[in-house]
């Protein structure tokens, strides 16, 4: 649908940006540049090649990760934003303010795939306040991270 808005920026706020149109192809990339670059196992990324992307708040810092590539990321907290290629750009997933809604179709640079990396969905789970040892700091804890929706301002006037 071409009157698609999504919305997201970076943790903290100082970084935000609106995607007019349909978001393209969303994949994860095991390659060991992304998984640099995101500090991560690999790098969930969806494509906005055909939509409008506008950055509507501060701009993002740039580092070429290669003489073909570079990478976007907030220059405040370090969130992943970009990736910018000759073919186009995309987007974090996570950077999203819903991301559960950008599903990946496909898995890039599996080369690079970690050993252990199909095993995770395996492990165990628990919830945050099943920690014993979490739930003293958890109880009194205050988020400064910037919502899951676009704010006139950031970041708030007074904070804790």
């Amino acid at each position: 649908m071409a009157d698609e808005i999504n919305t997201g920026g970076c943790q903290c706020g100082a970084v935000r940006f609106r995607v007019e149109g349909k978001l393209g192809d969303a994949s994860v990339c095991h390659c060991r540049m992304c998984q640099k670059a995101s500090g991560n196992f690999y790098l969930p990324l969806v494509s906005v090649r055909g939509a409008k992307l506008v950055w509507t708040r501060g701009e993002r810092k740039r580092f070429r990760s290669s003489n073909v590539v570079w990478r976007g990321f907030c220059g405040d907290c370090g969130t992943p934003l970009t990736y910018e290629a000759p073919d186009g750009m995309a987007l974090a997933i996570a950077a999203f303010d819903r991301p559960e809604g950008i599903a990946p179709t496909i898995q890039w640079g599996v080369e690079g795939k970690l050993p252990y990396v199909d095993h995770v969905s395996k492990l165990p789970g628990e919830e945050t306040m099943a920690d014993p040892e979490a739930v003293s700091f958890l109880a009194d804890l205050v988020s400064y991270q910037h919502p899951d929706h676009d704010t006139e301002t950031w970041p708030p006037e007074e904070r804790g």
